[in-house]
């Protein structure tokens, strides 16, 4: 039983590309413009599939036009849509993302819609999904109260949790034991442990942090400089490779979708995020986010050459 269940948000994005993100009260000509799916849960599930995983993806979505994209996207790339759901209270969410043509940084502003509607019903829909699952993998892009209940079902059934804490909101402290990996980027990290992150040395107060509240294990993302992940037996520093960037809006989902497929294929944490550091990698040279996920056979002909 191999399964990966990503419980998340789907979003819309709709990116544009400039020669530099626009300060408060400017406007700046936009170079292009890209609309396509996205959202933290939707990214991360397709990166896992695309990465070679077999992926149960749990997205809600509003009663309208964007919702197609949703539906579009999992049919192109051979993904179930079992799970589903639909709402007319809210519509499906969006995003809108500007982007840094010469450096690839980016500035979001998401509207979750659908995505914070997830209610006791959804849940009690899949929840035999969650017990015949190997890997939860959730975020923090829905309603928080369905996550905490998603994370219990799957900590009671013993099935390994990653936590992506993203977009940062309080969770309650008692969660951090149920989870087994969790994976913040350092700005996500320095918030929730109040540790400010300049080096890898602070980086590992930080995950010491996580490890004393009861998590398993901790991987803290560092943007252009890799990621560190530490658990009790150690720790290990994964840098980027030699890629020429384009766009970064889904490299941290591209990393935790791919960690998750290789924890499902039974790799211990250390190799499975190499095997996540390649896949970002890889995902920042493309523009996009879910559409910039990397086949197996892209991800196996960069290791073939790089590594």
């Amino acid at each position: 039983m191999n399964k990966i269940l990503v419980f998340g948000s789907f979003i819309v994005d709709l990116m544009s590309r400039a020669s530099h993100l626009p300060v408060p009260g400017e406007t700046v000509k936009s170079n292009m413009f890209q609309m396509g799916a996205g959202g933290k849960g939707f990214n991360q599930a397709v990166a896992a599939h695309k990465s070679g995983g077999s992926v149960s993806t749990i997205i809600k979505i509003g009663n309208d036009e964007f919702a197609n994209v949703a539906l579009k996207t999992l049919k192109k790339y051979d993904m179930s849509s079992d799970f589903v759901f639909k709402t007319d209270k809210s519509p499906t969410g969006t995003a809108l993302i500007m982007v840094d043509e010469n450096t690839s940084q980016n500035a979001i502003m998401v509207t979750l819609g659908a995505s914070s509607t997830f209610d006791d019903t959804d849940i009690k829909a899949i929840e035999n999904e969650i017990k015949s699952s190997k890997i939860l993998l959730t975020q923090l892009e829905t309603n928080v109260n369905a996550v905490e209940k998603i994370i219990n079902i799957a900590h009671k059934n013993k099935v390994k949790v990653i936590l992506n804490p993203a977009p940062i909101q309080p969770i309650n402290s008692s969660l951090y034991e149920k989870i087994d990996i969790i994976t913040p980027n350092e700005i996500e990290a320095e918030i929730l442990t109040g540790i400010k992150i300049s080096d890898e040395k602070d980086a590992l107060k930080a995950a010491q942090y996580f490890l004393d509240k009861g998590v398993k294990e901790v991987v803290i993302t560092l943007g252009k400089n890799g990621a560190l992940a530490v658990n009790n037996e150690g720790h290990q520093h994964f840098k980027n490779y030699d890629v020429k960037a384009v766009d970064t809006t889904g490299a941290g989902d591209a990393f935790n979708g791919a960690l998750a497929t290789a924890l499902a294929d039974g790799k211990n944490l250390f190799d499975a995020c190499k095997y996540g550091s390649v896949i970002s990698n890889l995902a920042v040279t493309k523009i996009g986010t879910a559409d910039a996920m990397p086949t197996k056979e892209e991800i196996d002909k960069f290791i073939k050459e790089k590594l």
